[in-house]
């Protein structure tokens, strides 16, 4: 009886949470966007813009393909995981001290705060990169994913290491004034090594093993195998 009681507590924490954290995402479209007009679609639009002008920007000056696969679908899936990573650090820094106040709430924790908000950009950025990927295709620009399966495990990977991330950093950010002002020289400096335009058997066998310390370069790995099947 004493397991069944537990598993029913657990099962209402959970939903507490959902609805906790469903209400934040909400505040949070709310806050940063308004209440009027369309403002709530930048949520979509945003990663649109990054994802969407990055790809035509280097399908335009780039050759049609590097390395016997095509560019456009090179830059889409690695710069679809890369803006997904760096929104969710750039909105986790400083977050509890934004939503402080909302902590008075005892339903309200700092684990919710950080999830709404990581939920909020994957969200916008993985609906952004599916309408960035389906105009590739139906242009002619892409293929189909090979190996779904494959695409998903990567996605779902990178989403663990992306709301990871801003777990750590927000806590450090506020800690810190340092790692706020760093956040966005760091973000840069760590291009070459998140493996969003370049793939590991593309360097040579001696330096791979240093991009193959990076988390974020396993998860675009898999996503490009998802995309490419066993030419990637």
């Amino acid at each position: 009886m004493q397991i069944v009681h537990k598993l029913q507590a657990l099962k209402t924490d959970c939903s507490i949470q959902i609805h906790v954290i469903y209400a934040l995402i909400m505040r949070e479209i709310h806050t940063r966007y308004g209440r009027e007009n369309l403002g709530f679609l930048w949520v979509l639009g945003e990663p649109i813009l990054f994802c969407g002008g990055v790809a035509i920007l280097w399908t335009a000056i780039r050759p049609s393909h590097e390395h016997g696969l095509p560019m456009t679908a090179i830059v889409v899936t690695g710069y679809v995981p890369l803006t997904m990573w760096r929104h969710c650090l750039s909105h986790s820094i400083k977050a509890f001290e934004s939503n402080g106040s909302l902590l008075f709430h005892r339903q309200v924790t700092p684990l919710s705060i950080i999830l709404a908000r990581a939920i909020l950009e994957i969200t916008g950025t993985i609906m952004a990169g599916l309408l960035v990927t389906c105009g590739a295709i139906f242009l002619g620009f892409m293929k189909p994913p090979q190996y779904y399966g494959m695409l998903y495990l990567g996605l779902g990977f990178h989403m663990l290491f992306s709301t990871a991330c801003a777990m750590i950093f927000a806590a450090l950010s506020e800690m810190s004034e340092i790692v706020e002002k760093m956040m966005a020289v760091v973000g840069y400096l760590s291009l070459p090594f998140t493996g969003a335009f370049s793939m590991v058997n593309w360097l040579p066998v001696k330096y791979r093993w240093y991009m193959m310390l990076s988390p974020s370069v396993d998860n675009i790995e898999m996503i490009r195998e998802g995309q490419f099947g066993l030419r990637a």
